[in-house]
C-alpha cells in the first residue's frame, strides 16, 4: 500500500459492482485508506436482505440514507429509517432486510478494509439464484460466517 493521499470522490464516482442483486459503489477502498477502512454506497431493492451472519475481522457502520431497513443485531430487531445509523461490532450476529415500498440506500463503513475484495469476488458470480455453497465458501475466506 502506498502512503495515504487526499481523495475526492464525486457523486456518481467509484468502482461499481452488482453483488447478488445489490448495487454497490466502492467509494474508498483499502488502497485509498492504507487498509484502515472501506466506504461502500449500497442500493438494495425492496425485500432484499442478508441472513444472520458474523464478521470475524470487521466492525461495520450502516448509515441509512434512504428507505427503511429492519436490522437484527445481537438478537434485538429495530426498524431503521432514513438518517438512522447503526454500529455492528465484529463477532456480533446481525442481519437486515429492506422493508417498505422503496429502495434502501446505505453508506457502509467497514473497519479495517478488505471486505471489498470479498464483494469483488461475489460480483463475478453468475446472475440468477446464487449458489449458496459457493457464496459461503467465498465469504468464509474473508472471515464472514453465516449462521
Amino acid at each position: 500500500m502506498s502512503a495515504q493521499q487526499p481523495k475526492i470522490v464525486r457523486k456518481g464516482e467509484g468502482l461499481s459492482w452488482r453483488v447478488m442483486g445489490d448495487q454497490q459503489v466502492i467509494k474508498l477502498s483499502g488502497d485509498h485508506t492504507n487498509g484502515q477502512f472501506t466506504l461502500i454506497e449500497q442500493t438494495n431493492e425492496p425485500g432484499a436482505g442478508i441472513p444472520p451472519h458474523v464478521h470475524e475481522r470487521e466492525d461495520e457502520v450502516f448509515h441509512l440514507l434512504t428507505g427503511q431497513v429492519e436490522m437484527t443485531l445481537g438478537g434485538a430487531t429495530q426498524t431503521l429509517k432514513a438518517g438512522d445509523l447503526i454500529f455492528c461490532p465484529r463477532g456480533v450476529p446481525h442481519s437486515w432486510k429492506v422493508t417498505g415500498q422503496g429502495h434502501a440506500k446505505v453508506m457502509m463503513s467497514v473497519f479495517p478494509a478488505g471486505i471489498e475484495l470479498m464483494f469483488e469476488e461475489l460480483a463475478k458470480l453468475p446472475e440468477g439464484p446464487p449458489d449458496l455453497d459457493r457464496v459461503a465458501e467465498i465469504c468464509g475466506r474473508y472471515g464472514l460466517r453465516f449462521l
